[in-house]
């Protein structure tokens, strides 16, 4: 079955936040060698991708959604944009505003983190199933102890970094500091 594509329109059935075309030009701009297969690979990865983004991110996307039938979680309404300046009437630079994502599509920061993400899938699973966490091994003279403090899964910083301007607090409608100047 082909892979179905959200393209902003807040699709009922989709099942990618980027095509497998849009995910061959993202890597083979970035040099990333390892994604490589049949199409009909590279659309699972792309599929599993997005179900963790859906399972992770659900509940931290800023926004909400457009509308209650569509599958993924993009695209979303009130998604501002932080990092946006402007220009007042009276020429003063003003940071942040009221400037947002457009909510009939998906950014390309989304995109982005669903190929890096599929990449990933290739070769690994994205959400493993979690066992007795190992405090101590040794074979022979080699010993390994693991910092208990750690987290038991993998955590993907770049991109959690890639997603972190669309994210807020817990959940949709998350308040944000007021600053008086």
């Amino acid at each position: 079955m082909a892979l179905e594509v959200e393209d902003g329109t807040g699709k009922d059935d989709a099942e990618s936040y980027i095509s497998v075309a849009g995910a061959d030009n993202y890597h083979t701009l970035r040099g990333n060698t390892a994604w490589t297969g049949a199409d009909a690979v590279k659309e699972a990865a792309l599929r599993k991708a997005t179900d963790y983004m859906l399972q992770v991110y659900r509940l931290r996307w800023k926004g909400t959604r457009v509308s209650g039938n569509q599958s993924l979680d993009w695209p979303r309404n009130w998604v501002e944009r932080d990092d946006y300046t402007y220009v007042t009437q009276n020429g003063a630079a003003m940071i942040g505003g009221f400037q947002y994502y457009p909510s009939d599509e998906v950014p390309v920061e989304v995109q982005r983190a669903c190929a890096e993400l599929a990449l990933k899938a290739l070769s690994e699973t994205l959400a493993p199933d979690i066992g007795r966490r190992t405090l101590r091994e040794k074979v022979d003279v080699i010993e390994v102890e693991y910092d208990p403090n750690s987290p038991q899964y993998t955590l993907y910083r770049a991109v959690d970094n890639m997603l972190a301007p669309l994210l807020g607090g817990s959940g949709g409608w998350a308040f944000r500091k007021v600053v008086r100047t």
